[in-house]
């Protein structure tokens, strides 16, 4: 038998955590807190390894394991990883130990222990790994079904307010979705054997020959499924409700990695399988983009309560990364990748400080966050930071991202580019506002004996502005990775980059 690839290793070590976790004494809390944390640094290390020997010269998925699993059908284990999933897993290990960290206590008060708690998260660190590296279809969906249980879990287990409902609504949107991905997937298998014979292998599936009435509803059932898991207006309606009911470590999980799950879906499956409907349906995709961008952010401008402010933001932004994936040029494409991995980040920095300053005030109206300035300025600076990276200031890492989407666009739907460019202006003012109420002025009552963050939040919280920062000034590593997936992918559907006019 090979060797396990380094990729399935990665997948292996929070499951084999999940393992220690239950044979340690019970009642150890402490102790199964400091072991979850240093399996999923472990797991960093590896994953950092990976990228260290990762080839930014080639386009072709690298790391590639392939195993049979069910051979009847040509269903197998493999996996593999190009520019786009390194960058995603590498997102994905690095946020886990530090929602693990910043959310301390969140266990605590739960309806199970939190060795469940913990458990829960390792296994969805698993699957959000397995989802990204998955280059069998059916693994795939496989991987992107199961993922709904253990955040089903920990909404439903470890929430706060209507975590029940919450938790319900998250699961039947996300079971809609699903069902509609395996009758696409069941649809793309029949024509694949009728053509090359059995398989779910995504490359030889893509060169599958659909006719033209058949493709748009294959496409249509894999884009809605992963619409709905970005989410994209009007299929968000369950992130608001799970964002104020979930505990901010798994609202910086469900934000910031589960649901680049539907966006990295739109860029390995619906865009890769069926170029021919994805052109055909980019136009609407585009108006519902920028629907995305201008919903979110009005309905941000208008929240109360912090938590629906960041869900709605967040809107906003898939509609940037949606626009930049259906913009069709690879500049759009690595501006849409990189945006995924950035807005990780600044919705990780906005969910932890956030949750840190409704814990302390235990409200999460906007309202009753006035003037801590004055009272905790570290927990305000780095709510300060986090939001100026969602609002795009240059010389944070969203900058970048947003650009390179906006002039990507530009290239090939100019008018839809300007369009999207007041999402910038509306960003602004939700942001400063937001910032204007809950930093500044006089200090709200009740605020006065706040404290600021300890040892172990500015612990947490540091590596996260560390990445805002240093990648708003040098992103040119984490391009230079993206950018020949960005052209694979590309080249793949078919399109060229449109060629620049000379002006007159």
């Amino acid at each position: 038998m090979s060797s396990l690839s380094i990729v399935t290793i990665i997948e292996l070590v929070p499951l084999l955590g999940v393992l220690g976790l239950f044979v340690l004494p019970k009642g150890s809390t402490k102790l199964i807190k400091q072991f979850a944390i240093g399996i999923s640094l472990l797991d960093l290390a590896i994953s950092l390894l990976m990228a260290f020997r990762f080839d930014r010269g080639v386009s072709a998925m690298q790391f590639v394991e392939s195993r049979n699993w069910i051979s009847a059908f040509g269903i197998k284990y493999a996996v593999g990883i190009d520019g786009i999933a390194l960058v995603l897993i590498l997102m994905t290990t690095v946020l886990v130990p530090i929602v693990l960290l910043a959310g301390w206590n969140e266990s605590e008060g739960g309806r199970w222990s939190p060795r469940v708690y913990y458990a829960l998260i390792l296994v969805l660190e698993t699957m959000m790994v397995g989802v990204f590296a998955a280059t069998d279809v059916f693994l795939f969906y496989v991987i992107f079904e199961a993922m709904l249980i253990p955040v089903y879990f920990l909404i439903g287990g470890y929430g706060r307010g209507e975590r029940a409902q919450a938790a319900m609504k998250f699961l039947l949107y996300s079971l809609l979705g699903g069902l509609l991905m395996l009758a696409a997937v069941i649809g793309t298998y029949v024509i694949a054997t009728n053509q090359i014979g059995s398989t779910f292998d995504v490359t030889a599936l893509s060169g599958l020959h659909i006719d033209s009435a058949t493709e748009n509803m294959l496409f249509l059932g894999f884009f809605i499924a992963f619409a709905i898991k970005a989410p994209l207006w009007p299929l968000h309606t369950w992130l608001p409700t799970a964002a104020k009911s979930a505990t901010p470590a798994t609202s910086v999980l469900l934000l910031g990695v589960l649901d680049k799950v539907g966006t990295y879906g739109m860029i390995r499956f619906c865009i890769t399988l069926f170029p021919h409907a994805a052109h055909t349906f980019t136009p609407a995709i585009i108006v519902l983009s920028l629907i995305s961008i201008l919903y979110g952010a009005f309905l941000a401008i208008g929240q109360k309560d912090i938590n629906g402010l960041i869900a709605f933001t967040s809107i906003s932004h898939f509609g940037f990364i949606t626009l930049g994936i259906f913009a069709m040029t690879s500049q759009g494409l690595t501006g849409a990748s990189l945006y995924m991995v950035n807005h990780g980040f600044s919705t990780a920095a906005l969910f932890l400080v956030a949750g840190w300053m409704a814990s302390r005030r235990s409200s999460t109206k906007i309202e009753d966050f006035g003037g801590l300035q004055r009272v905790t300025p570290v927990m305000a600076w780095a709510f300060f930071i986090a939001g100026m990276s969602a609002l795009a200031l240059p010389g944070l890492s969203s900058f970048v991202s947003e650009f390179l989407v906006l002039v990507g666009t530009f290239t090939r739907y100019p008018l839809a580019a300007i369009i999207g460019t007041t999402g910038i202006v509306l960003a602004a003012l939700y942001v400063l506002l937001t910032v204007q109420r809950s930093l500044h002025g006089p200090t709200a009552p009740g605020n006065e004996s706040l404290t600021d963050l300890n040892l172990r939040e500015k612990v947490a919280i540091a590596p996260v502005i560390a990445i805002l920062v240093i990648f708003g000034f040098f992103p040119k590593p984490i391009i230079d990775v993206l950018n020949p997936a960005s052209h694979e992918v590309m080249t793949q559907a078919g399109y060229v980059d449109p060629q620049p006019k000379a002006g007159k």
